[in-house]
């Protein structure tokens, strides 16, 4: 067994690559997703954190693709390929998209962690990518790690302790 010799930050409207020595984390995942992509057998995976559902409304002239579930998903998925990773043994997990606060109104632009994981769903099924398991929703923030050597999400989640998936 190889132990993992490095973790790999991941910021907020970040994402990164990692080899089968190294673990991906990211923190701060309240409405946001966090978006673990993989190809075991070409030892890389790659975790994007996802802060909103659609680029559609970007009105700038420079775009942080990390920052949206349409962008940020294939910027991943393209920097794994390139890297030698096989689009057919790709697989997903995700973990994040809480309610936060709490809303009078019921409009669905204050429901921005149900639709980020809509969003970040609709666009692995759109490349084909498999999503193998899920932490997602609550009112909690979480912390993820992922760690390719095992294949497992390990998730910190306040007030509910660690699970892995």
């Amino acid at each position: 067994m190889v132990a993992t010799s490095e973790i790999i930050k991941i910021g907020i409207a970040d994402l990164n690559i990692a080899n089968e020595h190294q673990s991906l984390r990211t923190s701060g995942l309240g409405s946001c997703v966090g978006v673990v992509i993989y190809d075991a057998e070409a030892g890389l995976a790659g975790m994007v954190h996802i802060m909103l559902p659609s680029s559609n409304l970007f009105k700038g002239s420079t775009i942080n693709k990390a920052k949206f579930a349409d962008t940020g998903i294939r910027e991943l998925v393209e920097r794994l390929i390139g890297n030698g990773a096989h689009v057919s043994r790709l697989k997903a997990k995700i973990s994040g998209g809480a309610q936060m606060f709490q809303h009078t109104t019921k409009s669905d632009l204050m429901r921005i962690g149900p639709r980020n994981v809509d969003a970040v769903k609709e666009e692995l099924r759109l490349l084909n990518i498999p999503l193998l398991a899920e932490d997602i929703g609550g009112k909690n923030g979480r912390t993820v790690e992922f760690t390719l050597e095992t294949c497992m999400l390990r998730i910190r989640t306040v007030n509910h302790g660690v699970k892995e998936i």
